[in-house]
């Protein structure tokens, strides 16, 4: 008796909102899959008519995905390869698969990504704001209090900022990163990227706040919001924020090694820019005294 060999789930990226972004790749796979598990089923059905693919669809969102998860895990063992789709872009990024990729991988399921679209990376490129570093919060809480608790504990990020936004609550995202950050904070935001009404607002956070309470179609669409790190000196400030584990890290390579050296491998260690390792370990060496 031949045993078929288990199937594979591919995690396939759709269009976040001009179909023409739709891969060749992502076409051909979801052709030739037995089955595509859906965020919403009704949404990707739109999406298969327009490319003319007939593959039949389940629901996997939210609410269902724990139990429906060992469900597909039994259809991808029994040889059957399946394809993971969320309404728009990557599938498990501030979206319904996390269960599924996490079940399949301890169930020894190969999980094949079929890469394209995704908001934050999109509005990262436009951003002008550094790149090589940055930190996705994706959706904050909808109440103030926790949305608040949550991005003061991030007032001291040195990496630039990426969160996803609803339109009704932009306004209130913004007042809170304002009073968090400070206004001065330079930040973008990227409304209907891909889509008719694509466009972008560049400021800093006070001047952003200032456009949404004056500008009705600020608030509209789907929306990441791009805000720039924590200067150096705050980043520095506090034993519990980057510096202070940064100072970790120095402050026993300073006794035994050069500052350049010193430096070099803190940042390494820390993840930090060489630079900035370099200029903490100076102030270092100045208040202690070293030679």
């Amino acid at each position: 008796m031949t045993i078929a060999p288990p199937g594979r789930l591919y995690v396939v990226a759709t269009p976040i909102g001009n179909l023409g972004d739709m891969s060749a790749r992502a076409r051909e796979t979801l052709a030739a899959c037995a089955l595509i598990a859906a965020e919403d089923t009704r949404h990707t059905g739109l999406l298969l008519k327009h490319f003319a693919i007939a593959t039949p669809m389940v629901s996997l969102h939210d609410h269902n995905e724990e139990r429906r998860a060992p469900e597909l895990v039994a259809k991808l063992r029994a040889g059957d390869n399946i394809a993971l789709v969320s309404d728009a872009g990557t599938p498990a990024i501030s979206d319904p698969g996390y269960d599924l990729v996490r079940a399949c991988v301890s169930a020894g399921i190969e999980v094949v990504p079929i890469p394209g679209p995704c908001a934050l990376v999109a509005a990262l490129s436009i951003a002008a704001l550094p790149t090589d570093r940055f930190c996705f919060e994706g959706f904050l809480p909808a109440r103030g209090a926790a949305r608040r608790a949550r991005l003061a504990g991030l007032a001291s990020e040195p990496r630039t900022l990426v969160f996803y936004e609803s339109p009704h609550r932009v306004q209130d995202m913004l007042e809170d990163c304002a009073e968090s950050f400070g206004g001065e904070r330079p930040a973008v935001i990227a409304r209907e990227i891909t889509k008719l009404h694509e466009s972008s607002y560049r400021g800093t956070l006070a001047a952003l706040v200032a456009r949404a309470l004056t500008e009705p179609e600020f608030g509209r669409g789907e929306i990441v919001l791009v805000v720039h790190g924590a200067p150096a000196a705050a980043g520095e400030s506090g034993a519990d924020g980057h510096g202070g584990a940064l100072d970790r890290v120095l402050e026993p390579l300073l006794a035994e090694l050069p500052l350049k050296q010193a430096a070099h491998l803190a940042a390494k260690i820390a993840q930090v820019r060489d630079n900035e390792a370099y200029k903490r370990a100076l102030a270092l060496k100045r208040a202690y005294g070293a030679s």
